[in-house]
């Protein structure tokens, strides 16, 4: 008799947020990711739905890496009953820590400001979750060594393999009866200003696939010229350069570039101002990980001696007064939350701000909404016309693309029985699918949110 294992498709299934794949099966269930919806508001509500399966009967989770929507949901899970281990490369940790904590202190956040300026239909609006209970997930953590096995059950492994995107992130390697299963996580480019290139698998039964940018190829590199003229202009226009950054790999990443050009003397000095809380955490992994990514203690000195870094909400308002040109990085990189929406709040609405996205946009934020020509934009319950330049830079993405993804794939010996494409939107999911399809005599399938998918081994 074969052994039937079920997967649950509870979330970067149709979407590109909310990773989490459940794996049940006779001997362990095990959640692969546990990240929360973004973007549009039907997906946002998701999070406050309980868990669609119970959280007491997981045995284990298995995470990629630390951005929130591969880790987010981790503390609302845990009030929901979850117990047992959390199982992640020691920075994919720090920066998850990092991550929830920060994330259950914006709820906290949000939820006061909303009862206190009353623009919450919910009376009292609630956190989705607190800082206790994100202290209460971190305490569950384990950490694990890259490209080594591990049996987890009589019949069923795991390794950790890095797959370049963030400090620490990795794909997944499963292997349940004899089969293996991989999961991609968030796939990082050949050619990365911080990292090494990703590993690939070598053997695949059945892979679970992701396909942000799996209908496009990344533009040629221009970031630099469009620094240099945008840091320019500002200059010239007596401005401000707002930067929308995530905290993660983005914010290090345009650092160095900024530092690079400066270094270089392709740039004029300019009052730079660094405003992400989270940010500042991270870039002390850097530190702490020396050994998972490119740059040198010396350039990591030098790079920081070049930045303002803002400690206070007090220098963000102070930074928002100044009148002198100047740059501000914040979070976040969507412009969904964090100290980015206070900055744009106050300074959307003048024609000297130049805005400048810097990474994938998802559905319906207001990243988005702005790439699109949005006239205003709502941030914290009004709505703010938008005078602002906006610019975007596509090639500091740090997805894959679609030629990049065929390549991960090149390595694979063996011909995977099915392959799941998750974590993209439609247009992506599909046009990977149909490149998938010419290369590989495998069946391909795009899963539904919710979908159930049972597989006999």
């Amino acid at each position: 008799m074969g052994e039937n294992i079920k997967i649950h498709f509870l979330g970067a299934a149709g979407t590109v947020t909310g990773s989490k794949f459940l794996l049940e099966t006779s001997e362990l269930n095990i959640l692969i990711d546990c990240g929360l919806f973004q973007g549009i508001k039907s997906l946002r509500e998701l999070n406050w739905k309980d868990f669609p399966f119970n959280p007491t009967s997981i045995d284990i989770i298995l995470l990629t890496h630390g951005h929130l929507d591969h880790t987010g949901y981790l503390p609302r899970l845990v009030k929901q009953g979850y117990r047992n281990q959390i199982l992640g490369t020691p920075p994919t940790l720090g920066i998850t820590e990092i991550i929830l904590k920060d994330s259950a202190k914006i709820q906290e956040e949000d939820a006061e400001r909303a009862n206190n300026e009353t623009y919450s239909k919910h009376q009292p609006a609630l956190p989705l979750y607190t800082t206790p209970d994100a202290e209460k997930t971190i305490n569950l953590f384990e950490s694990i060594n890259l490209n080594e096995w591990y049996q987890l059950s009589k019949n069923i492994k795991y390794r950790y393999q890095p797959n370049g995107h963030i400090l620490g992130s990795s794909f997944i390697e499963l292997d349940i009866f004899n089969k293996r299963f991989v999961f991609s996580g968030d796939i990082g480019r050949k050619k990365d200003l911080l990292l090494d290139p990703p590993n690939k698998p070598e053997k695949a039964d059945y892979l679970f696939l992701e396909s942000t940018y799996g209908d496009r190829l990344h533009p040629k590199d221009k970031s630099d010229e469009i620094l240099t003229k945008a840091i320019k202009d500002t200059l010239s226009n007596k401005g401000s350069l707002i930067i929308p950054s995530f905290a993660v790999e983005r914010l290090q990443g345009i650092m160095y570039k900024i530092y690079l050009l400066a270094r270089e003397k392709k740039i004029p000095k300019i009052a730079i101002y660094i405003d992400s809380p989270m940010g500042n955490k991270i870039l002390g992994l850097f530190y702490s990980f020396a050994e998972w990514h490119k740059l040198s203690t010396n350039e990591m000195k030098g790079m920081l001696s070049y930045f303002n870094i803002i400690t206070s909400y007090r220098d963000t308002w102070k930074t928002i007064d100044e009148k002198h040109p100047k740059i501000v990085i914040a979070g976040s990189g969507m412009v969904t939350g964090g100290r980015v929406l206070t900055y744009l709040r106050y300074l959307i609405d003048k024609p000297q701000t130049t805005v400048l996205l810097v990474g994938y946009q998802a559905e319906c934020t207001r990243g988005r909404q702005l790439e699109n020509g949005a006239a205003e934009v709502k941030i914290f319950g009004k709505y703010c016309p938008v005078k602002a330049k906006i610019l975007k830079v596509e090639s500091l993405s740090a997805h894959a693309d679609q030629e990049e993804l065929l390549d991960w794939l090149s390595s694979i010996k063996n011909n995977p029985r099915k392959i799941f494409l998750t974590h993209g939107e439609p247009t992506a999911l599909d046009s990977l699918r149909v490149k998938i399809k010419d290369l590989y005599n495998s069946e391909l399938v795009i899963p539904n949110l919710y979908d159930i998918t049972s597989l006999k081994l």
